[in-house]
């Protein structure tokens, strides 16, 4: 107890600092009512969380909590990504007479059931609302989860052989995907409808990851994780131990996992790229410098080559892309130097293999042969998957005693068949095709609106790079979500504002200021029309 204490005094202090710094970005697309209302809440779950002795006392505090804030929340989807990450995602089964358990319940579930369920609920009763018919990208999500319903995917323990498909499995099934999958994206694509709401949610999400940052840094620097000892009397399913790089330890915060942490800041980083615009300078650079270093801390080299695509695809998407794209080349190129000019450019050159460096160089091994035998699995049962992969891959059980599904194409192909990826991956697609011609749309009448859906475009396409070297867990399956959703109702704004812009009268075209400023230069250009013709170039008047 003593030591949760001294854990939760640090993560308050930071945490509040954070909170404090980022308040100008908050108050910029938001209310100050509601900013504040959120953080009290994160700093009540958390003090909550760091002594409640048991998970379902913490739960029966944190749901009538998070029920009233999201109740008089002006945006709930904003209040769900701000305490998505409030608690570490420690998973508590569900006892029940008969079966056993009823399903795991974690925060992200709590989260679920008592500030998305209600709030869509009232989006679903609203019928005037719009948007409420079905979509293109619609089909992907209910597709994946009819296809996950249906196929019976036999776990990874010893007594799978003997496990058999049931009516309750089925249903269970069914239940959570709606749950953790399509009440996520629901919400996010039917009610972040307008620039303001998504940049809202946005900024929830960036600040609610920026008051991670420090907690890393701080992991890593005094080689203590903060939140290890929360929930060490739940009786936990997930409780990570310390994990080492380079006898360097890897930083993972309330993520769960090193690599979960590094994902929510690579994504922070992409939103922050575009909510900097809104700030002034020292928020907008000290938020990324802050981001990178947290990222740092994590020391999970896929994030870091997710945070680099982000940045890249956002400078190529927006306005000016040629000029901000060789900017943005020599300030990568600059602080990289400066990096491994560093004490830590050592650390960093030992990790990443382009440079040479062998450290977990067997993890990278580890993923060319779960490519390989992923596969030849595929090759086997190539349209709906093999449900009994895990007995067939004894090869690739690791010394911690799993197989790895280190690559999240794989995990599904293997299990769901090529149909099962394609309409994984179309989900994102789709939305991102849609975005994309948005962006470009506006990218001259409307620069906010255009690096708005460049942030996602960019953060989603990143998300498709991270997700080949992990697990599709923690984090990364929740945020998946959360950005299709947002990329669809990004496209639902950029059409409403599309719509509008056509609406308005638009001025009628006046000639050039030379041709009225002289009647000769009108005279020369009609001349210069004439001897052009009908097929030629316009006169170089013009």
């Amino acid at each position: 107890m003593a030591n949760n204490l001294k854990a939760l005094l640090v993560v308050v202090v930071l945490a509040m600092a954070m909170f404090q710094f980022a308040k100008p970005l908050a108050l910029a697309v938001g209310s100050k009512r509601d900013f504040d209302r959120r953080r009290y809440v994160w700093l009540a779950l958390t003090a909550v969380a760091f002594v409640a002795p048991s998970f379902w006392l913490f739960a029966l505090l944190a749901a009538p909590l998070l029920y009233w804030a999201a109740r008089r929340d002006n945006n709930p989807f904003a209040l769900y990504l701000f305490m998505l990450h409030v608690i570490p995602p420690l998973e508590v089964n569900i006892p029940i007479v008969g079966i056993g358990k009823l399903f795991a319940m974690d925060m992200y579930r709590l989260l679920d059931l008592f500030v998305l369920l209600p709030f869509a609920l009232k989006l679903w009763r609203d019928k005037s609302r719009e948007g409420s018919h079905i979509r293109w990208m619609d089909f992907f999500v209910l597709g994946y989860g009819l296809l996950q319903v249906l196929l019976f995917v036999r776990p990874d323990t010893p007594d799978a052989a003997s496990m058999h498909d049931s009516a309750t499995n089925v249903l269970r099934r069914g239940f959570l995907y709606g749950l953790d999958v399509g009440l996520v994206y629901y919400v996010a694509s039917r009610f972040c409808r307008t620039r303001e709401r998504i940049a809202e949610a946005m900024a929830a999400f960036a600040i609610a990851t920026l008051a991670l940052a420090p907690i890393a840094v701080f992991e890593t620097a005094r080689h203590w994780l903060l939140y290890k000892e929360m929930g060490s009397g739940w009786g936990s399913l997930i409780n990570s131990g310390y994990l080492l790089r380079d006898g360097a330890v890897r930083a993972m915060a309330s993520a769960g996992d090193s690599l979960a942490l590094g994902y929510l800041l690579a994504i922070a980083f992409g939103f922050w790229l575009y909510l900097g615009r809104h700030t002034g300078r020292l928020v907008r650079m000290g938020g990324t410098a802050l981001l990178l270093l947290g990222l740092i801390a994590a020391y999970s080299r896929g994030p870091w080559l997710g945070a680099v695509v982000i940045y890249f695809v956002y400078m190529m998407m927006g306005p000016r892309a040629i000029s901000r794209t060789f900017k943005a080349s020599l300030i990568a190129g600059v602080a990289f130097i400066a990096l491994l000019m560093s004490p830590l450019g050592p650390r960093i050159v030992k990790v990443i293999p382009f440079l040479g460096g062998q450290v977990d160089n067997f993890n990278i091994l580890y993923r060319e042969v779960l490519a390989q035998r992923s596969l030849d699995m595929i090759q086997l049962h190539p349209l709906l998957g093999d449900q009994d992969a895990y007995a067939k891959m004894q090869d690739l059980r690791q010394g911690v005693g799993v197989i790895d599904f280190v690559n999240t194409y794989a995990d599904v192909a293997v299990f769901y068949g090529l149909i099962g990826l394609g309409l994984f991956i179309g989900l994102p697609l789709a939305g991102m095709s849609k975005d994309w011609r948005l962006v470009r749309k506006t990218r001259r009448s409307d620069r906010d609106l255009s690096l708005q859906g460049a942030s996602l475009v960019a953060c989603m396409l990143g998300t498709m790079v991270m997700i080949y070297t992990s697990s599709f867990i923690l984090g990364y399956a929740i945020v998946f979500y959360v950005l299709a959703g947002l990329g669809g109702g990004y496209a639902s704004a950029g059409f409403a504002y599309q719509r509008t812009r056509r609406r308005v009268p638009q001025p009628e075209p006046q000639a050039p200021r030379y041709a009225r400023a002289h009647p000769v230069h009108a005279i020369a250009r009609s001349i210069g029309g004439a001897l052009e013709g009908p097929g030629r170039p316009a006169s170089r008047y013009r």
